[in-house]
């Protein structure tokens, strides 16, 4: 690189380095009812979330949801916390993830790798800034979304470009696209299904890929993220030569009471179930990192379901989260959006 010479007095100046700071949901800062309901309003005021007209959905929010909701969902977080750390799995998982993706670029001394999360800490601002501090003038925006959708890719590049709006001398930015069909995703993911089910004593008889669900109203209004996840879908069960009757594409963790992408999991899972199903393992392709929603409502509550239904053998194949697999397609990725800036 050049090296430019400043006039006498002028303030030291940092640049020439690339960031790539990954994207993720958030996580409460601790289980208890102030942190869970800072999160909860942060997470429920955002419109891209939620796209009831604010008039009546803020006194629902405020004088209901608000008031009941951050105590029964602190116990839920509470029996997945990681009590060493005093954090969520998704941070934790997430800061791995950015860990081991720099130590992949460990030879390429221009890359800084980071982390942040669309609600609560670390916030996409600071770690802007910080990428800023140490000289990034080209920051790549990787949100761990495979399928993209406005309630979290569009949100987390919002969020993004607030930070941006605050700064006199703004980075070049990029943004990384979803990759619901990213060949490397797609063997990643059939891959970990392959490996999981040959440490099991027995085969299950049906593969649940479960999505996390959004309201039926959303994909209507032209979000592509339902068409995305039923490629996904499709693709790992080609991909793992299943025949379509083991194979069942669902949607979970539905909130409110208009109608939401269907079939939903819960509901499918009991039909299992009670059609006469013993052998059940599920896995949830849309998440980069297994979260509440996987280890609590996955892996607890439907397992809970299918076993008072009448299955037997249920199993949670986890999230790729840092394993070599789930870098593998991070830094993929990452690499084909950096081609010019590396």
């Amino acid at each position: 690189m050049r090296r430019i010479r400043l006039p006498e007095g002028h303030p030291p100046v940092r640049k020439g380095k690339v960031g790539v700071l990954l994207l993720n949901l958030g996580t409460p800062d601790g289980t208890d009812y102030w942190s869970m309901r800072r999160y909860l309003k942060q997470f429920l005021s955002d419109r891209r979330v939620i796209e009831v007209p604010r008039l009546l959905w803020w006194p629902l929010l405020n004088l209901i949801i608000l008031t009941t909701r951050p105590g029964r969902k602190g116990k839920d977080y509470a029996t997945i916390w990681n009590n060493e750390r005093n954090e969520g799995p998704l941070k934790t998982i997430s800061r791995e993830q950015a860990e081991q993706l720099a130590a992949r670029f460990s030879g390429e001394d221009k890359v800084i790798v980071d982390f942040a999360m669309r609600y609560q800490n670390p916030s996409t601002e600071s770690r802007i800034q910080a990428l800023k501090d140490q000289g990034c003038d080209r920051i790549l925006f990787v949100p761990l979304y495979p399928h993209y959708a406005a309630a979290t890719t569009a949100t987390a590049c919002d969020e993004a470009f607030r930070a941006l709006m605050k700064m006199r001398w703004q980075p070049a930015v990029r943004v990384a696209p979803a990759y619901a069909d990213e060949p490397v995703y797609i063997e990643a993911l059939a891959r970990s299904v392959r490996e999981h089910l040959a440490t099991l004593d027995w085969e299950p008889e049906v593969l649940v890929a479960t999505f996390h669900g959004m309201p039926q109203k959303y994909l209507e209004k032209g979000d592509p993220y339902h068409c995305e996840c039923q490629k996904t879908g499709r693709l790992l069960r080609e991909a793992l030569g299943w025949e379509k009757d083991r194979f069942r594409i669902t949607f979970q963790s539905r909130f409110g009471n208009d109608p939401w992408l269907q079939p939903y999991t819960d509901e499918t899972v009991k039909a299992l179930a009670e059609s006469g199903v013993k052998k059940l393992a599920l896995v949830a392709p849309g998440f980069s990192a297994d979260c509440l929603e996987t280890l609590e409502e996955l892996d607890g509550e439907n397992r809970e379901i299918f076993e008072h239904a009448g299955g037997e053998h249920f199993t949670y194949i986890p999230a790729l989260n840092a394993s070599a697999g789930g870098i593998d397609v991070i830094e993929a990725v990452t690499r084909r959006e950096l081609m010019g800036w590396l």
